[in-house]
């Protein structure tokens, strides 16, 4: 009899908790499914994942116009240089011997110019008094005009002469950083083919980066 009513016990406290779990169930079945805030004012923002190349807007390449050892470099990799700076030096014995023969070239057509002059004249004075033939006060003219263009050509040999040995030192064409370096000390360039690089400059205060995105 006892046993019966421990049996019924349990069944009953069973029957309660059964009871009151179908009821919270039912409660929270029943409530709202939306939550409630309140409205902001707020930016939207969206994140991607992307990788590139960070590369500078403007890249320099300072070549050299002329062939020759590089004697001296005044700029390093990662070294900050200035428009005008002198960035490098290369032999100038081979230039300086043409300045110096252009130069002697000069004098020759000078001397030859003044020759020229001073025949023509003579000749004229001749052929006014029917003393010379015209062929051969054709010569003399023709002899002076060759010697005026042989004075031209001259000067524009000494002309070039003398830029050529501008050339062996190299200036920082731009303001920027050496983010390259392509001749060392010592190095003979050759630029009879094509303009060799010393050095690459670059100015990293305006950067690009070249990336895919999808």
């Amino acid at each position: 009899m006892k046993r019966n009513r421990i049996i019924a016990g349990v069944a009953a406290v069973a029957l309660v908790l059964v009871a009151a779990w179908f009821f919270r169930r039912a409660e929270a079945s029943t409530g709202s499914p939306y939550r409630i805030v309140q409205v902001e004012r707020g930016d939207v923002e969206m994140s991607i994942n992307s990788t590139g190349t960070l590369k500078p807007v403007t890249v320099v390449q300072v070549g050299t116009q002329v062939s020759g050892k590089v004697t001296e470099l005044f700029a390093d990799f990662n070294d900050r240089v200035t428009r005008g700076q002198l960035i490098a030096r290369i032999d100038p014995t081979l230039q300086q011997q043409a300045v110096r023969e252009a130069t002697s070239s000069l004098g020759r057509a000078h001397a030859d110019l003044e020759r020229a002059e001073q025949e023509f004249n003579r000749n004229k004075t001749l052929f006014d008094q029917k003393v010379l033939t015209e062929s051969e006060f054709n010569t003399s003219e023709y002899n002076l005009a060759v010697s005026r263009a042989s004075l031209t050509s001259a000067e524009v040999n000494l002309e070039r002469a003398r830029q050529n040995l501008a050339y062996t030192e190299i200036y920082a064409p731009m303001s920027g950083t050496v983010v390259s370096e392509n001749a060392k000390q010592g190095q003979t360039l050759n630029a009879n083919q094509q303009a060799p690089i010393v050095l690459r400059i670059a100015d990293l205060s305006t950067m690009t980066v070249q990336s895919q995105v999808s």
